[in-house]
């Protein structure tokens, strides 16, 4: 197995730095991509970070992670609440799955509450902003690296 890992980023995370600044802060989805990047480098790691809105890509981004890679960390966005195609993706896989989220889904509204990718994920991060994915990345280091 290689030393990669996957950032997958679902709908609308495109949109970072402009939709509900408020909410997801300024940061652009290139500024996260830059620090993964640095921090997976000082582990490491080769990282692959995509980032699609639509629900059958993402399937597939995840079906690659688990095919070609060390770990998921996975924000679906929406999806995280909708979506049983991304649920049983994400059950096909033996690597670490982290789900991360910007904002404290909890916090939010109640619709936001529930996650489909949850149950099938090794651990969840929400309200961190985007440290949550150097957190993510660095969890992943350390379940990979002891052999967990």
């Amino acid at each position: 197995m290689t030393r990669s890992v996957h950032i997958v980023n679902g709908p609308n995370l495109n949109l970072l730095g402009q939709r509900e600044p408020h909410i997801y802060g300024h940061e652009t989805l290139n500024d996260i991509h830059s620090a993964c990047s640095t921090r997976a480098s000082e582990l490491g790691l080769e990282l692959f970070f995509e980032q699609s809105n639509d629900e059958g890509r993402l399937v597939d981004l995840v079906q690659a992670a688990g095919a070609q890679g060390l770990g998921l960390i996975l924000n679906a966005g929406a999806y995280t609440h909708t979506s049983i195609a991304l649920m049983d993706a994400l059950k096909s896989l033996s690597c670490p799955i982290i789900e991360v989220h910007i904002s404290n889904i909890f916090a939010r509204e109640s619709f936001r509450h529930h996650s489909y990718i949850s149950p099938v994920a090794t651990g969840v991060l929400c309200g961190f902003g985007s440290r949550g994915y150097i957190m993510a990345l660095d969890a992943i280091h350390a379940l990979t690296e002891k052999g967990e």
